[in-house]
């Protein structure tokens, strides 16, 4: 059997060593490990899932302390507004409810993710973070529009605002916004779309406190009572925007899009600058979830090189240059065309037809 055509492992980037795997053995997971592709991944190497763990608990840990600080003051924040009667100060509120739904399903989504992968889920279940933040993303849309329905209906027919009442609250849930923006972007191990999500509805609700604190400060200063409507509108669009750029970005996963911070054409040059490719095809490169990024390819050998060889170099060129650690190299030998000369049979050769004289017996 010639090199191209066995099934290897190229070597791991944390321990050094290639392993050879001859046809009919697994990859270690229970599953047949299909002949001729090279892995360059990690992912089923024991010893690195505590590790994976640890990374994964410290951003729940901050998930959960964000959740019980945001919902303990959810409903401070809308007793107020609506005794106050200040539809910036309900605004902020509905966005702060949406801030502790979108923290409720990160919590759960990380604790689904960290589940071990089965037979049936190869990947495990990473993608649930990427539906917990497009689910967060739907739901910044309709807070929103919700807002932008209100903000109209006060417009039209003002009423009188609480004003005192209205910056007070404000300029505490500033408070507690900005206590959770802290306790979600710093600390150890890690960030993921999860805690990205989230602080980006906690940042995108701070503006919004800042927004009904500038209310406040309007009616009493002018009277103004529009300004908690339009201000309110204002909240709106933060929020609309943050919905709208968590959809964008997750359906790009979802719908297996190339990853965003990957260069297509700049990986098709690396894959063609390595010695020993001929051609490739078949390229694929998509997320399966935040910071998972796969490669799959074919490529084309060129004569005189070892499928074995050019695919630990494609997969080591791959990883130096655009960080894809996840990469599957199917080398194939050059399929020459080859010409078949068909010759009309000779007089009297087998199979041939024999001359007319001899058919006549005579």
């Amino acid at each position: 059997m010639s090199r191209a055509g066995a099934a290897m492992e190229v070597p791991d980037e944390h321990e050094g060593v290639a392993h050879e795997h001859p046809h009919g053995h697994g990859d270690g997971h229970g599953h047949p490990r299909a002949p001729g592709h090279d892995h360059d991944h990690d992912h089923g190497d024991p010893r690195h899932h505590g590790h994976d763990h640890d990374h994964r608990g410290a951003p729940l840990r901050r998930l959960i302390a964000a959740f019980a600080l945001t919902t303990s003051f959810l409903v401070v924040e809308a007793a107020v507004g609506w005794w106050s009667k200040s539809l910036a100060l309900l605004a902020d509120a509905g966005h702060m409810l949406a801030d502790a739904a979108a923290l409720g399903l990160a919590i759960i989504a990380q604790r689904i993710a960290a589940q071990a992968r089965t037979r049936a889920r190869t990947y495990g279940f990473r993608r649930a973070e990427v539906l917990a933040a497009f689910a967060n993303g739907i739901a910044l849309a309709l807070t929103a529009i919700w807002i932008f329905f209100e903000a109209v209906h006060r417009w039209r027919e003002p009423q009188a605002v609480h004003a005192e009442a209205l910056a007070i609250t404000a300029a505490l849930g500033l408070l507690v916004n900005v206590v959770a923006a802290v306790l979600l972007s710093t600390g150890e191990g890690g960030h993921n779309i999860n805690t990205r999500a989230a602080l980006a509805h906690v940042l995108s609700d701070a503006l919004g406190s800042v927004g009904a604190m500038a209310a406040g400060v309007l009616i009493l200063a002018f009277g103004w009572t529009r300004a908690d409507s339009a201000i309110s509108a204002g909240i709106g669009a933060l929020v609309l925007w943050g919905g709208w750029r968590l959809v964008r970005d997750t359906s790009r996963v979802l719908m297996e899009g190339s990853p965003i911070e990957i260069d297509l054409a700049h990986v098709e040059d690396t894959i063609r600058s390595v010695p020993g490719v001929l051609d490739f095809h078949d390229l694929h490169v998509w997320s399966i979830s935040d910071g998972f990024n796969v490669l799959t390819v074919h490529v084309v050998l060129a004569k005189g090189h070892h499928g074995t060889d050019v695919a630990a170099a494609v997969s080591r060129r791959l990883r130096e240059r655009h960080a894809l650690t996840h990469c599957t190299i199917q080398p194939e030998p050059l399929q020459e065309e080859r010409l078949v000369t068909l010759r009309r049979p000779r007089a009297g050769a087998p199979g041939g037809d024999a001359p007319a004289g001899d058919r006549s017996g005579g």
